[in-house]
């Protein structure tokens, strides 16, 4: 599956979002960089999905934009005005290529879904690979009203029952992609989590 991080340039905050290519074109995340209608259509003519990861302004500024360029069906777990299917916890999504189950794992949102097929992972941000609190193995922050340590600990957890052997790509929404053992990775964000400090001490 060919998958390009289309927000890779972008001078404002924002989430990765990337574009899946294959037989179901497939955005994971709508992103905050303006102009990312214009980064997708260099590379697609068509989009026929939007996947969200969950709704944090960061992951969906640009929701619209993409909506009125492509017109794609808009999958995801809460209520959005966008949304045309919703997803739940165990539900299977095409990306691309690749059947991806959805894995609900709230703690930074509560309407967090992860994405895993046999051979990759979108985790949002419910772990990422690096983010400059943490290399190999970083996970959401859960320092903001209405987030959880507890529960996205639980939901990492849950990842990780949840997750094929062989995932060898981690495509998060956050830091770095990374290709090599992603269950290492997770397992490695877990341990730091399950810790209970905080991640960010002088925030």
């Amino acid at each position: 599956m060919e998958v390009h991080h289309v927000t890779a340039d972008a001078e404002t905050f924002t989430c990765n979002a990337y574009l899946a290519l294959g037989a179901t074109p497939t955005l994971v995340d709508a992103g905050a960089m303006p102009g990312v209608v214009d980064v997708i259509e260099e590379r697609t003519d068509s989009l026929d999905r939007l996947v969200l990861t969950h709704q944090h302004g960061d992951h969906v500024a640009e929701l619209d934009a993409v909506v009125e360029a492509f017109d794609p069906d808009v999958y995801a777990y809460a209520e959005h005005p966008r949304r045309t299917h919703a997803l739940d916890d165990g539900d299977a999504v095409t990306i691309g290529d690749e059947t991806f189950e959805a894995v609900f794992t709230p703690g930074h949102a509560d309407d967090h879904l992860a994405f895993v097929s046999e051979t990759t992972l979108f985790s949002g941000d419910v772990v990422v690979h690096d983010d400059g609190a943490f290399d190999y193995g970083s996970f959401g922050r859960t320092d903001r009203p209405g987030q959880s340590r507890e529960r996205l600990v639980q939901s990492i957890r849950d990842l990780l029952d949840r997750m094929p052997e062989g995932v060898e790509h981690m495509y998060s929404g956050h830091g770095g992609v990374f290709h090599g053992d992603v269950r290492d990775v997770v397992e490695t964000a877990l341990e730091r989590a399950e810790r209970r400090e905080p991640k960010y001490p002088d925030g």
